[in-house]
């Protein structure tokens, strides 16, 4: 399928380098042909020094990615488990380095007025994924991001644990 396939990505979800706008396609040179026309009228520059850590991090192979697949694997497994400690539902996510958590078995369903709580009275930050639907979808959910240092994720989990208290 090569010929009819773009593949596209960018540099801030295939390094976790959030704010890095470096986006990259792979194609077939007909279908890249389409692709570069329009990236030159959509892109005025992409920082130079930035285009080479891309480079380097494209070429850096299978070690640097089993690494970092490691690295994300402990932070969500830390995670998904201090939640479910704290009380939440929530099962491990395959592919990103996000976790939904079910807030209704901590007696919520406002996912809003949870995070305001878990930031104002907790001290741990969270998204209400209500803010990404036009008519605030309520889904009893909230999203929590494991793109953590180890100590930073450890904090929270002390710190959740009192949600479980009372």
């Amino acid at each position: 399928m090569w010929e009819r396939t773009i593949s596209i990505s960018s540099t801030g979800k295939t390094f976790s380098l959030t704010g890095w706008k470096i986006g990259y396609t792979v194609a077939a040179p007909e279908l890249s042909a389409a692709i570069r026309r329009v990236h030159q009228f959509v892109t005025f520059a992409s920082p130079t020094p930035l285009q080479a850590a891309v480079a380097a991090g494209l070429d850096a192979g299978e070690a640097y990615e089993r690494q970092l697949l490691h690295f994300y694997t402990a932070r969500r497994d830390e995670l998904v488990a201090a939640l479910s400690a704290a009380g939440f539902g929530v099962s491990a996510p395959a592919g990103t380095y996000f976790v939904m958590a079910d807030i209704r078995p901590l007696g919520w369903d406002d996912d809003v007025a949870f995070c305001r709580h878990l930031t104002t009275e907790i001290g741990v930050a969270a998204i209400p994924p209500s803010a990404f639907y036009h008519d605030n979808y309520q889904s009893g959910m909230v999203r929590f991001c494991f793109a953590k240092r180890p100590e930073t994720i450890e904090q929270a989990a002390s710190k959740l644990a009192r949600l479980s208290q009372g």
